[in-house]
């Protein structure tokens, strides 16, 4: 029976690779350059530029991950955008069932340049280049590698197109109107992303430790993006997807949260590629003192354990203590443009300080919003972990101050102070998931000699489930039945810790060959 599976594998990988070639025997050169314009940031541009036919595009979304017989859309999407929907039977999809699903990859920035290179003649082109004449090569361009150009010099971005709207004033100021309307997407993408009306609905009928609108602020966080990728895994059927549920676990007293994880995981659903040179980097930054808020006792128990466990997982562990906001600025510089995360299969960001409402505190007091951290490692602001899962585990407070026991401490600070929103905790884009210690306006608790319920508990379900091959959502969301479970000794304080994600896949970390010694 194996052998026949294997065998049967074999055969449908050479079936998609025939369609893939038929694909590549339909397009044209100036298709295979629409292609690669639209895989920039998805694609290492190195590999893109060497690319001459649709085929080694394929090859290069098939190394990526974006492309597999199982989860072909991003390449429907492709062509349905560079308007070969002829192409779509190839795929087994039809032009209608592209349209309701889209857009699931192509950020509004990419889909923005490539409509207006569509609409730049030959003639507008000339004009464009000579106004910009003596920042340019002497080189034939096309209206996309024209803008592709001004991209790598950094004279556009997703945030700055004075350049192309003055460009488009003097030469088309007709595309004045799709630069504006790009502005107008923009902003309503971030400042409203659609709610996932499944998770609310999961979120009635039981007691709750936060209220309703506490919970659709955090499932905010989650960008438009992921919606989407849901939309598109419910309306496939059983066609493999890389959706992954957008869900927020449980914020409810008393509430199992492997019950929520039964429900909504995909078995199917396709897995992060776990197999490169390295798993990756793991930064701790673990804050004990501080200028005048009080010291973080325990924290240390943290930092051991978390450098025990990713150390056996194979990641390379970095420690930093104590780090003030210069410090740690200086960390996320040095972390982004690590070369090391080129041959990695994913990256953790843990922190053990104290915070409040979507911000943690360095060792010198200075507030510093989690969408600054997490923001640095963006495909954009770090291609080497583009497509390639992000982990941010935060142990800090996110709301307001508990009077703690003896043995038990909270790490929250001013609560009178306006807290800030959570939408800007998460970067707009996939791949990202961050798990905090507790929900919007709670505390999180720390032992003074035995650690944080958060940190110990993820850490000792990592030890426990990664073994037992179960996948990052899952392990969280033991961990949040487990820590909502706990209390101090007076029965008087809980906790209940929010991850918040875009991942796409299940994140399943490969079972360690040695034991685990702590």
């Amino acid at each position: 029976m194996k052998s026949q599976g294997s065998s049967s594998d074999k055969n449908c990988k050479v079936s998609f690779r025939k369609k893939l070639l038929i694909i590549d025997s339909n397009l044209e050169v100036k298709d295979v350059e629409r292609l690669k314009f639209l895989c920039i940031g998805l694609v290492p541009n190195k590999k893109l530029e060497r690319s001459s036919s649709a085929s080694d595009v394929f090859e290069h979304l098939l190394a990526e991950d974006l492309l597999s017989e199982g989860d072909s859309f991003f390449l429907a999407e492709l062509l349905y955008i560079i308007r070969q929907k002829k192409l779509l039977q190839y795929l087994n999809y039809t032009k209608e069932e592209v349209e309701q699903l889209l857009p699931i990859r192509i950020s509004l920035f990419r889909n923005l340049l490539y409509e207006l290179s569509q609409s730049i003649d030959s003639e507008n082109l000339k004009e464009m280049i000579f106004l910009l004449n003596d920042s340019l090569p002497k080189t034939e361009m096309t209206s996309l590698s024209f803008l592709a150009l001004l991209e790598k010099q950094d004279k556009i971005d997703e945030d700055n197109l004075t350049c192309l709207e003055d460009l488009c004033k003097v030469v088309v100021p007709k595309l004045l109107r799709n630069i504006e309307k790009y502005k107008r997407e923009k902003a309503a993408q971030l400042v409203t992303p659609p709610v996932d009306k499944e998770a609310e609905l999961l979120c009635q009928g039981e007691e709750e430790l936060v209220s309703q609108t506490d919970i659709k602020t955090f499932l905010e966080a989650l960008p438009q993006e992921e919606s989407w990728q849901n939309k598109h895994a419910r309306s496939n059927g059983n066609r493999a997807t890389n959706g992954a549920p957008s869900l927020v676990s449980r914020g409810m007293q008393g509430a199992s949260a492997n019950t929520l994880n039964s429900e909504t995981s995909t078995k199917c659903a396709p897995t992060y590629r776990m197999d490169r040179d390295h798993r990756g980097l793991c930064v701790i930054v673990n804050n004990h003192s501080f200028i005048s808020l009080g010291d973080r006792r325990g924290t240390h128990k943290d930092a051991e354990i978390l450098r025990g466990v990713f150390q056996w997982l194979g990641f390379t562990v970095h420690i930093y203590n104590d780090v003030t906001k210069v410090e740690m600025e200086e960390v996320l510089q040095k972390q982004k443009c690590n070369p090391a995360h080129a041959d990695g299969d994913c990256f953790v960001f843990c922190i053990l300080t104290h915070g409040e409402y979507g911000a943690v505190y360095s060792s010198d007091e200075a507030l510093i919003p989690i969408r600054e951290i997490t923001s640095h490692f963006t495909a954009l602001q770090c291609p080497g972990l583009a497509e390639k899962p992000k982990l941010f585990f935060i142990q800090a407070c996110q709301g307001e101050k508990i009077q703690p026991s003896k043995s038990i401490e909270a790490d929250a600070l001013n609560p009178e102070q306006a807290p800030t929103s959570l939408q800007d905790s998460i970067p707009v884009e996939a791949d990202f998931l961050l798990g905090l210690a507790t929900v919007p306006g709670y505390v999180s608790f720390r032992h003074v000699e035995e650690g944080s319920w958060y940190i110990q508990s993820l850490c000792n379900h990592l030890k426990v489930l990664v073994p037992r091959r179960e996948d990052i959502l899952s392990i969280l969301t033991a961990v949040n039945d487990d820590v909502s479970r706990r209390v101090d000794k007076q029965g008087t304080k809980k906790q209940m810790p929010q991850p918040a994600f875009t991942l796409r896949k299940k994140l399943v970390f490969p079972v360690p060959l040695d034991a685990l010694s702590l």
